[in-house]
């Protein structure tokens, strides 16, 4: 049975020690088996914390790496490329530290930063991503993690949106230190046909995650469940699928995000509801 991660982002930002403790208790009682911490400043909280927390209550890791405004490895000067490159190698550090396969997110440029792009241009700045991420790639392979790069939408960057480009961006980074991160709710905004999308990153999936079309519980939503979960199959991708939301309460990350509203009964529902309807969907398609 695939496994099922909740990132904590659907509760709380910034992450801390005392939050950790709390949510792995909550989830694994409900039944994850991942729980997914994003990372967003150095030193918000402990690893080896993490790694003892999420040991007593048998759950697994993933961690998300978070770009605000200041983390670029395009388009920007060398210093701000150098300082990006350091906190995405100690993002990789603390994956290791609490047995995270991968740090996921929108390694290339900060989020919400857009710019007008011709084919030349393009063609440029995907040649210079895989020169400043290759550094982090290589490290993150002495430390058995991969990077796994998110395309996000339009409103979010102008870079990568869809798998295609993603894929064109990272060709000759090597496979077993990098990868594409899916996150349904921007494949359903970008790709024509989200199940080719995703088939035609055969081998290159890294990691996953999922939520409704407007960012609330899987399964309250339009989207062709039995379909996404046929492609992974047959993209060979084996890894959790981690719901991704947030949480209308928190002002920084509601900006971020775009959340104006709730999106659920409760932040605990939202959770509650999209296990129960990934382990159905999930068993059906097993």
């Amino acid at each position: 049975m695939r496994a099922i991660g909740v990132n904590t982002w659907v509760w709380t930002s910034p992450l801390t020690d005392e939050s950790i403790t709390q949510l792995a208790a909550k989830v694994a009682g409900w039944g994850f088996d991942v729980l997914e911490l994003p990372v967003e400043n150095l030193g918000d909280w402990s690893p080896a914390h993490a790694a003892k927390v999420l040991g007593e209550h048998g759950l697994g890791a993933s961690v998300c790496l978070v770009m605000p405004p200041g983390r670029e490895l395009v388009s920007a000067d060398a210093a701000t490329v150098a300082s990006t490159q350091d906190y995405l190698r100690s993002v990789v550090d603390i994956a290791a530290e609490v047995g995270s396969p991968v740090i996921a997110g929108p390694a290339y440029t900060s989020v919400g930063r857009t710019w007008r792009l011709s084919p030349a241009e393009r063609a440029i700045a995907y040649a210079e991503l895989r020169d400043h991420l290759a550094p982090v790639v290589e490290h993150a392979r002495s430390a058995a993690v991969r990077v796994a790069v998110e395309p996000l939408n339009r409103y979010e960057t102008s870079l990568l949106n869809t798998v295609g480009q993603t894929l064109e961006a990272l060709d000759g980074l090597p496979v077993d230190g990098c990868g594409v991160a899916l996150d349904i709710y921007h494949q359903n905004i970008e790709e024509q046909d989200i199940a080719a999308a995703v088939r035609a990153a055969r081998g290159r999936i890294a990691h996953v995650q999922v939520c409704a079309n407007d960012r609330g519980a899987p399964g309250a939503d339009h989207l062709d469940w039995p379909g996404f979960l046929a492609a992974l199959a047959e993209a060979d991708y084996s890894g959790p699928l981690c719901v991704e939301s947030f949480t209308a309460e928190n002002a920084s990350i509601a900006t971020a995000a775009s959340i104006w509203r709730p999106l659920a009964a409760s932040q605990d529902a939202l959770a509650v509801d999209g296990l129960r309807f990934l382990r159905e969907v999930v068993g059906k398609s097993a």
